[in-house]
């Protein structure tokens, strides 16, 4: 069953508000020019009931205090079910006329249910720009536009001799990839532990149309994410300018 999001992601930003609150008169007085982050990833699709779990990277590199440029890849596995109501309206249509025959022929009885379990591997690829708000010395939130591409591999696991059929006809490898292209939005914030270390939550709400062939409709998956940060390089807020030394004789000259 879909799990909304919010259940995991609003205890968060209740954190982050305890933390912002006794931190909101101190600046950050380092911001370093790298940083990547490795953590926990969970993928959530409701419009198929598919919900998958793996690994999240990225790596950043920040050319203003305020803006960084990053790249972006996720690896999630998971496991749902293909029903009717997913197909396009032919492939529905042939289906009803093949489960019909076999209802009247006695081989299934007329209360059949029609599913399919198929297994799931989810990759992300992105890059693009990353803004960030650093008035606060102990919380740094960011928002940043999500664009990339997703791969995705559906491996169907028949549970008896018509599913099986069912899955030849219409995964004839034993398993089907697809790529396509996603956009949507995200944002989070990073709890600044140390200069160098922080811990990093966030989520993501992108919209991609994969399997365009088999999957009637595209959908809106949700991706949140948790896992530490490491900050490293030149500061990026130090101070520019330098006051140039004195020349000369410093005296008052004479009238």
């Amino acid at each position: 069953m879909f799990r909304s999001p919010a259940r995991n992601i609003c205890p968060l930003f209740a954190l982050v508000f305890f933390f912002a609150i006794h931190s909101a008169r101190a600046q950050q007085d380092y911001v370093g020019r790298y940083d990547i982050y490795s953590g926990f990833a969970e993928l959530i699709a409701p419009n198929v009931n598919l919900t998958t779990r793996g690994y999240h990277l990225q790596t950043g590199w920040n050319w203003k205090t305020w803006a960084a440029l990053g790249f972006d890849y996720s690896v999630t596995t998971g496991h749902t079910s293909l029903t009717p109501n997913l197909l396009p309206t032919d492939l529905q249509q042939q289906l009803a006329q093949q489960i019909l025959a076999l209802v009247q022929a006695g081989v299934i009885p007329p209360t059949y249910q029609v599913y399919v379990p198929v297994d799931s591997n989810t990759q992300t690829f992105a890059a693009g720009p990353n803004f960030n708000y650093r008035r606060f010395k102990r919380v740094t939130f960011f928002i940043r536009p999500s664009l990339g591409a997703v791969r995705e591999t559906a491996t169907p696991h028949p549970h008896d001799q018509v599913t099986a059929v069912i899955a030849q006809e219409l995964v004839p490898a034993g398993k089907k990839t697809d790529w396509t292209g996603f956009y949507g939005f995200g944002g989070g914030y990073d709890l600044n532990a140390t200069k160098h270390i922080a811990i990093r939550m966030q989520t993501d709400i992108v919209y991609f149309h994969i399997f365009n062939d088999l999957l009637r409709d595209g959908r809106w998956d949700f991706r949140w994410s948790i896992g530490p940060t490491i900050h490293f390089g030149r500061n990026m807020s130090e101070a520019r300018s330098v006051t140039p030394a004195p020349s000369g004789n410093s005296s008052p000259s004479n009238p």
